[in-house]
């Protein structure tokens, strides 16, 4: 068996997989299907403007904070890098999952944070409790 080919068009183009078969996505529809629907998986995106610029401190203070505050067992220390063309970013491993966090200083002050746990959490305690920790003058945040 050989693998097709993939074209710079096909990387530009949107694409169905698990079915064997590589069909393009209609505009318009959703092609999301729960695929394990036994194991509980939760997600949130938590995006704001912080007060001030983000360092590694910072965005380890936060993660372990945040492990508390979701109820989440951290199972190491969170980790840092800094890009010097994206700025930071950390991640935190917890027995049900983790957190990565993202932080920019250029073009603007801003900060992103996934959550993707395998045990349920409150997500309005995750968006207050990072607007009050980052002292965030604008937050949005998505959950699925």
């Amino acid at each position: 068996m050989t693998a097709s080919p993939i074209t710079a068009t096909d990387l530009a183009r949107p694409h169905l997989f698990g079915t064997g078969d590589r069909q393009s996505l209609q505009p318009g529809t959703d092609p999301w299907r729960d695929l394990a629907p036994d194991i509980l998986r939760q997600r949130l995106v938590v995006e704001g403007v912080p007060a001030g610029p983000i360092d590694d401190e910072l965005i380890r203070s936060y993660l372990s904070a945040l492990s508390r505050a979701v109820d989440m067992v951290q199972l190491i220390e969170p980790v840092t890098h800094r890009s010097d063309l994206y700025g930071w970013a950390g991640w935190i491993h917890w027995e049900t999952s983790g957190a990565h966090f993202y932080a920019w200083e250029q073009p603007r002050l801003f900060f992103s944070v996934d959550l993707y746990t395998c045990k349920a959490f409150d997500v309005d305690t995750a968006v207050s409790f990072t607007q009050d920790f980052l002292s965030a003058s604008t937050i949005v945040a998505k959950s699925f």
